[in-house]
């Protein structure tokens, strides 16, 4: 992404003795083509989840700067059809969104406007897709049953495969290597649960090594070369927890606390405790950060000003806005309603709070 902006800008400087050729970049970066809408140029898009087997699967969009109405549904204005069951995973990579949805077993690449470009139709023979990261013109998503798949960013055209493990959750890039959790595995006697964390050569999706972490690894996620991990537990014994691998620094590993959901951006790592006692039905979060740059963790809060219902609120994602360093925080509440945003700016001050326009936000993410 920031090479993309630097190469950009070097384009645009063309000097002719005295003179200077004045571009934007907005007219680069976006692709717009096909839509029904308007849209300003610094974005976002929730992917929600809907409730599995519904079909209610949604996009929203929402306007960082509020130059534009919060569209609830804008996959179906866009393109006349609902997204489908159970959005999993969303990602932007090169101005374009790519989204799984599971229940309906497809990979869609939408522009910037959430125009439907193509898709990809995930064969029954395989495993539920779960997570997506990319790359050097790929995608890459894992799936249940021991498999990434490599599609080419443009054609969603499958190019490779890894096949290994069990069942494959959360997927990060790092120089040229993919960081795969393998998480558990199903059979007639219960579940299994493993401590891997797959490294693979992207280039040849080969395996390059195991490293063993956390119980249950799940969430992955990359921030300023960095590795953070957030392994389940087996929901007995041995509970959450987050993880630091540093691939340059021979996949060292440092443990950061007790977390089940996290963001990253802006130099930053941002970690949240949600615990449920399900006989009460009772939430209670637990908010820390960590600094990358001077590798240190701050216990405490880093919300300021908070409406005292998030602090029982259930906790289904985070995010952050790289262009502001804002922090967006997700709560469900599954099946009853619409998923609520809370958005702070980079310093923890309460900004506002907002409808998601569908069932358990999922994932957020932004262009600009």
């Amino acid at each position: 992404m920031q090479f993309r902006k630097l190469f950009f800008s070097l384009c645009c400087m063309v000097t002719l003795g005295a003179s200077l050729v004045a571009c934007s970049e907005d007219e680069e970066l976006f692709d717009d083509s096909g839509s029904k809408v308007t849209l300003p140029t610094h974005r976002a898009f929730i992917l929600n989840e809907g409730t599995m087997g519904y079909n209610n699967a949604t996009l929203s969009f929402y306007a960082p700067d509020k130059d534009a109405e919060f569209i609830n549904d804008i996959f179906y204005t866009q393109n006349q059809a609902k997204l489908g069951d159970t959005g999993q995973s969303m990602i932007e990579y090169n101005n374009d969104l790519y989204a799984i949805i599971a229940g309906s077993r497809y990979l869609v690449r939408m522009n910037t406007a959430g125009v439907e470009k193509q898709r990809y139709t995930i064969p029954e023979s395989e495993g539920d897709p779960r997570y997506l990261a990319a790359d050097d013109g790929y995608i890459y998503m894992t799936q249940y049953g021991g498999q990434v798949t490599k599609l080419d960013a443009n054609t969603l055209k499958v190019v490779g495969t890894f096949k290994g493990g069990a069942n494959l959750e959360g997927i990060a890039e790092c120089d040229g290597k993919l960081y795969v959790a393998n998480s558990y595995t199903k059979s007639d006697t219960g579940y299994q649960y493993h401590t891997d964390l797959f490294v693979i050569n992207a280039a040849n999706m080969q395996l390059e090594t195991t490293l063993t972490v956390d119980l249950n690894p799940n969430q992955v996620l990359e921030e300023d070369g960095k590795i953070f991990l957030i392994s389940w537990g087996n929901y007995a014994d041995k509970g959450y927890s987050a993880q630091m691998i540093e691939p340059q620094n021979g996949n060292k590993q440092t443990s950061l606390g007790v977390a089940t959901n996290m963001a990253v951006g802006d130099d930053m790592v941002y970690f949240v405790n949600s615990e449920t006692d399900w006989n009460t039905f009772t939430t209670t979060n637990t908010f820390f950060s960590y600094n990358i740059k001077t590798a240190t963790v701050n216990s405490s809060s880093f919300l300021k000003n908070a409406p005292a219902e998030l602090a029982t609120s259930s906790v289904y994602m985070m995010s952050v806005d790289d262009e502001k360093g804002d922090i967006y925080i997700g709560v469900t509440f599954y099946s009853n309603s619409n998923g609520t945003m809370y958005r702070f700016d980079r310093n923890g001050n309460f900004v506002e709070k907002f409808d998601c326009g569908g069932q358990n936000p999922k994932t957020m993410v932004f262009i600009d």
